[in-house]
């Protein structure tokens, strides 16, 4: 049984008042009598005075920060991680910190926010807002419900964050409003760029401008090019994801049989196999896990994963463990639930395969983004006018003002991957999606088909079925690099991958 809180503050017993923005107690919390407040208070061992050790690659963290600054000479940069988000009444969702200040500090403590002060000789100054640590000497250590550290476990603090995360200067979270005023009220003559939707409190607090949504821009294009740390903190989250999609082959049973007595018998428990891997080894999954069986397959973002397994039809995973740094893989799989294929279903999966293999091929530095799709594209037109779904020319299908293939496969090949699933949003177009491809770049391959249960265009065989091939690529400096290539994809290999795994 869960128990109840405590008010996030209480009186003080000598002023008789709530602590300055304190928050007001809920309905269902206990008094805290004073007698209590002094109990609590006495007979604590001292904390450690030793300095915690520095951040893993701290020295990444810093030439991102440096790198940020020689875009903005003179100007102040403002990036806030955002707040914990409600789910339901007083509960909320497990924090999980905002790219771009993760990206540029390493710290994933809720709340803090980055400032970066221009310094008169060059340069800025890196000032990082933190909530403080008062140990046992404040009431807060069990009043406080949101902060507390016998509600939510102890926090680093201003020294000690100083010293983990080494910023040039840590403050207390309280001391950030002093600093943003006077960026609002026009005290300082430097112009100022906030990263903006991630914290209503610095929003408001510091007017806007078009440098903001600039500032945004800048952080996501200077994410897209991914330096060592971060191609090898993805090859472990492609790992760990592969250790989980063996986890659901094996939950399904072995081959031949109606799945093993206590197997997965739904999309919910496939999601749940999947996601008990992702907290054992990383800190959650990278984004909502797709476990669509059957026809469920031909709804691309099919999150509700409420269906039946069938031994005959096909499931299309989708799924990617998120590290605790954050980095995410994102790999597909389409999977003969009951160990092999049906020959229709082969048929269009080695058609799906053999576009992932074209797209994989036109990855190289230098090349449009978009050549992988477009050679995935030309290759599922020919195939699909091959079985007579599409009528006419591969050219005249592909034509711009056409898309006649988009009936059955609407989304993308490609998009950028690192600490957001869609990485680098906020890039422009002219250097992402319309831009070239370069080294240091990492963009998942993923076409896929799709022939829904009532497309009266589609021969009965092909109907309610779905195959995507996700694979996650890195843009070398003579070609790519397939960093999920130890993850089978050829029909026969996924058979032969299912049979070994049941085989154990």
């Amino acid at each position: 049984m869960r128990t109840k809180p405590l008010p996030r503050s209480q009186p003080s017993p000598k002023s008789g008042r709530r602590p300055r923005g304190a928050a007001k107690p809920a309905s269902h919390d206990p008094a805290t009598p004073p007698a209590l407040i002094d109990f609590m208070m006495k007979d604590w061992k001292p904390s450690s005075t030793q300095a915690p050790a520095p951040i893993e690659h701290a020295g990444a963290f810093a030439a991102r920060r440096r790198a940020l600054s020689k875009l903005y000479p003179a100007e102040t940069l403002v990036v806030p991680t955002g707040h914990e988000k409600v789910r339901a009444n007083d509960t909320t969702y497990r924090f999980r910190p905002g790219s771009d200040f993760y990206w540029l500090t390493g710290n994933v403590e809720p709340d803090c926010v980055l400032v970066m002060v221009p310094k008169a000789g060059g340069g800025h100054r890196d000032v990082l807002f933190v909530e403080p640590n008062p140990g046992r000497g404040d009431p807060t250590f069990f009043t406080d419900r949101s902060k507390g550290e016998l509600w939510v476990g102890a926090r680093l603090g201003v020294p000690q964050s100083r010293a983990r995360y080494g910023v040039h200067e840590c403050r207390g979270l309280p001391e950030l409003a002093e600093l943003l005023a006077s960026l609002k009220k026009g005290r300082t003559t430097r112009p100022t760029r906030v990263l903006r939707a991630l914290s209503e409190k610095v929003d408001a607090a510091v007017a806007s401008s078009d440098r903001d949504k600039e500032l945004a821009t800048a952080l996501s294009e200077l994410r897209l090019r991914k330096d060592a740390v971060e191609v090898r903190e993805l090859e472990r989250a492609i790992a760990s994801t592969k250790r989980g999609l063996e986890d659901v082959i094996r939950s399904l049973g072995p081959a031949g049989t109606a799945m093993s007595p206590g197997g997965a018998r739904s999309e919910r428990e496939v999601e749940g196999v999947f996601g008990l891997r992702a907290r054992v080894e990383g800190a959650d999954v990278g984004y909502g896990t797709i476990a669509a069986a059957g026809a469920h397959a031909c709804v691309l973002h099919w999150t509700r994963n409420d269906g039946r397994l069938k031994k005959g039809d096909l499931l299309l995973l989708d799924a990617g463990v998120e590290r605790e740094t954050l980095y995410t893989a994102d790999i597909t799989r389409s999977i003969p639930i009951g160990g092999r294929f049906g020959k229709a279903q082969r048929q269009i999966y080695d058609l799906v395969l053999a576009a992932q293999r074209a797209a994989l091929a036109a990855v190289k530095p230098g090349a449009d983004f978009l050549d992988p799709h477009r050679a995935a594209m030309r290759v599922l037109t020919e195939g699909l006018c091959a079985i007579g779904i599409l009528r006419g020319s591969v050219e005249d299908a592909l034509a711009e003002d056409q898309q006649l293939h988009k009936r059955y496969t609407l989304h993308g090949t490609s998009h950028m991957l690192g600490l957001d699933v869609h990485d680098c949003a906020q890039a422009r177009q002219e250097v992402y999606k319309l831009g070239k491809l370069a080294e240091g770049m990492v963009l998942t391959v993923e076409p896929g088909l799709y022939f829904q249960l009532d497309d009266l265009t589609v021969p009965a065989k092909y109907r309610g079925i779905g195959v995507r091939i996700e694979d996650d690529v890195l843009v070398t400096a003579k070609g790519s690099r397939n960093l999920s290539s130890a993850i089978p994809t050829g029909a026969d290999e996924i058979e032969a991958w299912m049979a070994s795994i049941w085989a154990r």
